[in-house]
């Protein structure tokens, strides 16, 4: 029979954060859901048919991996924000391109690896340069408060409602002491997850390790926190979520902890992060939302403001979607890349 409405909703709820690392997934899914495990497969392929579900894989930590990474914000020059995006959605390490409404249109985020030839901020200069923008800020990540997208498919939330994030129970390798072995491992499980009775059996022989082992080495990574979780990431505006607001915050340096803390525990917030200020970017404190309607991105941000007495803030909506992909760990492509840059950036 196939799932009904009700199911496939709160199917795509829930696969956002509990996907079971097991051999048969599907079939947990369907015991919970009240159908088969075929019925199950058949749902996750159609919800990927319809654009709903983007990906469903290993969300892993990049700085536990020795990446080092960056939100970057730019300003494009008398609108040519789309031809400046492409050319910046040419280097592998872009995973998120958006255009905002504000005077710093282009944000995307970049990543390279522990051996990167450029480094991260040359990366980030000559992104620029190629992309003839007029101004370009790096936003690294300088505190961790919240990272995980978490849509109110179903709806009915509080936007106000708290949720602690979990902690790791193990102590995780050093980046530079990240064994063949577990990048194998990464490869892996950063890949789509088919849609089939036993799918991590068919990654695990990709990269030479039985079902077992792969999945004894993802739940090791979960517990150490170097998989972030294993998941769903959904098409946002396909599944309703239309809006997509950053809120910036201004917040005064000595409450910059405490104030992040607190906005991390909201639900209605994906990322949250503190990121260094400029003299034209004072805000500090960025905090994401997602909603069906501006004033569902709204309700949050009232809600944090009221909870944190912080009103000095602002909230970019993003407009065009360039880009939007995981970072691709310990693969080639962005060698290749800068092989290819090198002589530019490095003249």
């Amino acid at each position: 029979m196939p799932s009904s409405p009700e199911q496939r909703t709160e199917l795509l709820d829930i696969i956002q954060n509990e996907f079971p690392l097991t051999e048969r997934p599907y079939a947990a899914f369907a015991e919970r859901l009240g159908t088969s495990e075929q019925d199950v497969i058949d749902t996750i392929t159609e919800l990927r048919d319809d654009r709903q579900i983007r990906q469903v894989g290993a969300i892993f930590d990049t700085r536990r991996l020795g990446y080092t990474s960056s939100l970057v914000a730019a300003r494009s020059v008398n609108g040519n924000a789309d031809e400046a995006a492409e050319i910046i959605n040419g280097h592998p390490g872009v995973s998120h391109n958006y255009l905002r409404d504000h005077e710093f249109d282009l944000w995307f985020t970049v990543a390279v690896p522990p051996d990167s030839q450029l480094g991260l901020d040359r990366t980030i200069e000559l992104l620029g340069e190629l992309a003839g923008v007029e101004a370009i800020r790096p936003l690294p990540t300088l505190k961790f408060f919240r990272i995980g997208v978490d849509l109110d498919v179903r709806g009915g939330r509080d936007p106000g409602a708290r949720k602690p994030m979990p902690k790791p129970s193990l102590e995780g390798p050093k980046p530079g002491e990240i064994t063949e072995r577990r990048k194998a491992a990464i490869r892996a499980l950063q890949v789509d997850l088919p849609a089939t009775e036993r799918p991590f059996r068919e990654l695990a022989e990709h990269e030479g390790f039985t079902e077992a082992e792969l999945l004894e080495l993802g739940h090791e990574m979960l517990r150490d926190g170097t998989m972030r979780r294993f998941a769903a990431v959904l098409f946002h505006r396909n599944a309703g979520f239309t809006w997509n607001g950053m809120g910036v915050w201004n917040v005064p340096e000595e409450r910059r902890e405490e104030v992040g803390q607190v906005m991390g525990t909201f639900q209605g917030v994906s990322h949250c992060y503190q990121r260094p200020t400029y003299e034209d970017w004072p805000y500090s404190i960025f905090s994401m939302t997602h909603g069906r309607s501006k004033d569902e991105c709204e309700a949050v941000l009232a809600a944090i403001a009221e909870a944190t007495g912080i009103d000095d803030y602002t909230v970019l909506y993003s407009t065009k979607e360039y880009k939007k992909i995981r970072v691709s760990y310990f693969t080639p492509e962005i060698y290749a890349w800068e092989a290819a840059h090198a002589p530019l950036a490095l003249a």
